[in-house]
């Protein structure tokens, strides 16, 4: 759960700092809704880049930013309709674009939700301790970004094979950097260097998305939210919508699932992975190529008990439809195919993982046999900027794609794509699913059988974690009048 007890002395401290450094901190509220934000604020921010190392930037964690890098206000909820010349399906895939976020990913978002609640009640005391951030990429950038932003120090911890890009702009932000042994499908080198952290005697806190709540807590109030909106905004009279599917991951853009299902009772969440580490389906074991979405156990904070099936998709079609999608050779092709100008020219907004949740979408349309009413919705978490090595480092090892390449991978990948390796879940399958949790929070990370048994069988056990942000915003809005910031708006 997440603690919300009052540590005066931090408090005092970290309202200090906010003081000094004129840090203003978004409610809930208004990250899920930016109308809410003030125009003296929205004013101050036409001033101010998207990446830049701005406190005003934290009121840009949310799904409205307008797609600009420089200056931009709110609008609409970011997102990219991917049309049946594409996915070869009659149903519409729609995913949430996460390249308008500050650090162009959406898990900035979440490590906010992380940090901030810990931060306004004082557990965390910026003055004295540093934030460490655990992740295979995209989440310990948006944690070493929003320390930054929050006067913290911040330490960085990702498995040394990710993306080089990641380390570059990492080298900027974070105050330290810890490379772990491995790549994606290394979480667990990760989790052991965070014990020999807290080992360590340096006073730190560790921020584990894995299991922190907070990451549970903000894409069900600002992600879920958002994908509602959307769907009010785009859906035509007679569409249905049918479900959410993304990667597990973290567990915590799934649980916008779980705000959808309270407003469309009959929608289904998906879970995804990738086929070579296949650990909702198989109990996992192998390792794979799709960058930020981790493996080999459950995700502490993943109501599985929510998730309706699992879908498992191989990596080399992600990897190739990287490659048709970013080569001029590969638009070309898809351009004669009929993509219309306006997708193509936004196909760089999908990174390795989004390009694997749009697989799974159509895995998904395929397996219910969905048609042109239905609706589908997943997230595109990043875009290539943070791909273009591996692009390079594909170009020399396969050579550059040849139209007839271009031919093969839209055929197989997209076109061809089939439901084969989705399982629907029983009630029993998912219970199989979060006993796996045992193995890595029970005999590893010192949670209880106790615990998860909680999880299971007690009725309010997530719900009571929603209900949380009215504790939550309130303590955001005292902490801001602490600061004297909230009167100078």
């Amino acid at each position: 759960m997440i603690d919300l007890t009052i540590d005066p002395k931090g408090l005092e401290n970290a309202v200090a700092l906010a003081r000094q450094r004129k840090i203003l901190i978004p409610t809930f509220r208004q990250l899920r809704d930016p109308g809410h934000v003030p125009f003296s604020l929205v004013r101050k921010l036409a001033k101010v880049g998207l990446w830049d190392i701005d406190p005003l930037n934290l009121f840009r964690l949310n799904w409205h930013n307008e797609p600009k890098v420089q200056g931009g206000g709110f609008g609409p909820v970011n997102y990219l309709e991917l049309p049946s010349s594409l996915t070869g399906v009659k149903a519409r895939i729609l995913g949430l674009v996460g390249k308008w976020f500050p650090t162009g990913a959406h898990k900035v978002g979440a490590a906010f939700g992380c940090l901030v609640p810990r931060l306004v009640t004082g557990q965390f005391d910026p003055t004295r301790q540093k934030a460490v951030w655990p992740s295979t990429g995209n989440y310990c950038r948006g944690g070493a970004y929003d320390s930054a932003l929050l006067g913290c120090e911040s330490i960085a911890i990702l498995p040394e094979g990710m993306s080089r890009e990641r380390f570059e702009w990492l080298e900027k932000v974070a105050g330290e950097i810890i490379k772990t042994p491995g790549s994606e499908s290394n979480v667990k080198e990760i989790f052991d260097k965070c014990w020999e952290l807290r080992k360590s005697g340096q006073d730190l806190m560790i921020f584990n998305q894995f299991e922190e709540f907070g990451n549970y807590l903000w894409h069900y109030h600002v992600t879920g939210p958002s994908m509602a909106e959307l769907l009010d905004d785009v859906m035509k009279p007679g569409d249905e919508f049918r479900g959410l599917v993304c990667a597990t991951g973290s567990g915590g853009t799934i649980a916008a699932g779980d705000y959808l299902k309270e407003v469309f009772p009959l929608s289904k969440i998906g879970a995804s992975e990738a086929l070579q580490c296949p650990t909702l389906l198989q109990n996992g074991f192998g390792e794979h190529r799709l960058e930020g979405i981790g493996d080999k156990h459950i995700p502490w904070i993943h109501n599985v008990k929510n998730t309706d099936l699992v879908i498992a998709v191989d990596d080399e079609g992600p990897i190739s439809a990287m490659r048709l999608f970013n080569s001029p050779v590969g638009v070309e092709y898809l351009r004669k195919q009929g993509v219309p100008e306006n997708v193509l020219e936004r196909l760089s907004w999908m990174g390795i993982s989004c390009i694997g949740n749009l697989m799974t979408a159509i895995k998904f349309a395929k397996y219910y046999d969905l048609e042109e009413n239905d609706v589908i919705l997943t997230v595109f978490t990043d875009s290539m900027e943070m791909y273009g090595s591996r692009l390079e480092e594909y170009d020399q090892s396969r050579k550059p794609i040849t139209e007839l390449d271009a031919a093969g991978i839209y055929h197989r990948w997209l076109l061809g794509q089939c439901a084969d390796n989705v399982e629907e879940l029983s009630y029993q399958q998912r219970k199989r699913v979060h006993n796996l949790k045992y193995y890595t929070w029970v005999e590893q990370q010192g949670k209880t059988h106790a615990e998860i048994q909680a999880q299971w069988y007690q009725r309010d056990y997530w719900s009571s974690i929603r209900k949380l942000v009215d504790q939550i915003d309130p303590l955001i809005n005292e902490f801001n009048q602490r600061t004297g910031l909230a009167d100078e708006l």
